[in-house]
């Protein structure tokens, strides 16, 4: 999973992207000081690997991974080459999400490039200027398109796609608002990989007195919360300065300091609990003493798709599935155990994997 982190200057954008890569990236209380995409690989923390890893005596442990991308922070006419202008946006065009810092603190400390805060201006402010960058491309593939549509009945039609989904944008819209049954113009829609058709979550980056109750007392907050419902967009409460904090102790500190502070996860854990919920995202494990992992999927993947994300071979010659339950394989202690019980499935083609199986493949090519 990849997912690109975009916001106003000064939103504590790269401070966040710090906290949850520890890759380093500059952060500072001034415009631009992001100048190159900042990329960062960040482990799922996911308790069953390790449950699993110490049942099998696994020599190696791999858990599912996120991929952020960080870029300059957006200003109000980037897309006319303001600030540093929006030449970064096209790092992100291969996320498969946007994560959308929105400062909800007040501090005197931290100037806002607006002046004040205001979460939903500076939402409108970032929106345009996503809008404005999936015009250009919008703009680039019209040229393409129209000169082969003459002679090409397809082209001809996803030429007219592309000027009804310009129109849309140029009308203050989002790409993923522009509704369309056609099953030949959903499939376009998907591949031009526009921002604005991306799903968003929001980060609203809060203060270090308003994390035990998760912002519920502050009206910013509020307001994103209600912006993030209508628009089918995931929301979660961070505190920027506290993620950079957590990010620097080890496991049972960063427990200690979570129980401290009145705290059941970290931003991290929220973001990906949010990242999962909004993509439709699901994990199933493999465990042996070569390897104990955590493979990501589509909810509603079938056996051999899933197979497939290990080796192609796999879902190639696809013959059946052996699934346990990891709370059964757990509470039992062992797969003998869950033999006995009668609890080991053999599932087919048609089965629809759920997160935590524990699965082994049976193939032949």
């Amino acid at each position: 999973m990849k997912l690109g982190i975009v916001g106003l200057p000064n939103v504590g954008k790269s401070t966040l992207f710090n906290s949850l890569t520890k890759a380093g990236a500059e952060s500072a209380n001034y415009p631009f000081c992001t100048i190159d995409p900042n990329v960062g690989i960040v482990a799922v923390p996911d308790e069953r690997l390790a449950k699993l890893t110490e049942m099998y005596h696994s020599a190696k442990t791999t858990p599912a991974v996120i991929e952020f991308v960080d870029i300059a922070g957006l200003v109000k006419g980037a897309s006319k080459g303001e600030g540093l202008g929006n030449q970064f946006l096209a790092n992100i065009r291969e996320v498969d999400a946007i994560v959308h810092v929105v400062r909800c603190f007040e501090d005197s400390n931290v100037i806002h490039v607006d002046g004040s805060v205001n979460p939903l201006r500076d939402i409108e402010t970032i929106n345009l200027e996503l809008i404005f960058s999936d015009i250009e491309v919008l703009e680039r593939r019209i040229a393409k398109t129209a000169r082969g549509a003459k002679n090409d009945k397809m082209l001809a039609k996803e030429l007219e796609l592309q000027n009804r989904i310009k129109a849309h944008l140029e009308a203050g819209n989002l790409a993923k608002t522009f509704h369309t049954t056609d099953e030949d113009e959903m499939a376009w829609l998907k591949e031009y990989n526009l921002l604005t058709y991306k799903p968003v979550i929001f980060a609203a980056n809060i203060s270090e007195n308003e994390l035990a109750d998760d912002g519920a007392s502050n009206p910013y907050v509020a307001d994103v919360k209600e912006y993030a419902a209508k628009s089918d967009c995931e929301v979660f409460m961070v505190c920027a300065e506290i993620e950079a904090e957590i990010s620097e102790l080890d496991e049972e500190e960063r427990q200690e300091f979570l129980e401290e502070m009145g705290l059941k996860e970290s931003g991290l854990e929220k973001l990906i609990r949010a990242s999962y919920s909004l993509l439709g995202l699901i994990s199933y494990l493999t465990a042996g003493e070569t390897e104990t992992r955590a493979w990501t999927i589509e909810k509603g993947t079938k056996a051999p798709q899933a197979a497939g994300k290990i080796h192609s071979d796999f879902e190639r010659g696809f013959i059946r599935a052996e699934v346990v339950r990891y709370e059964d394989l757990i509470s039992l202690g062992s797969m003998n155990a869950v033999k006995e019980k009668g609890l080991l499935r053999s599932e087919g083609k048609e089965y629809v994997v759920q997160d935590g199986d524990v699965i082994l493949f049976r193939f032949n090519v």
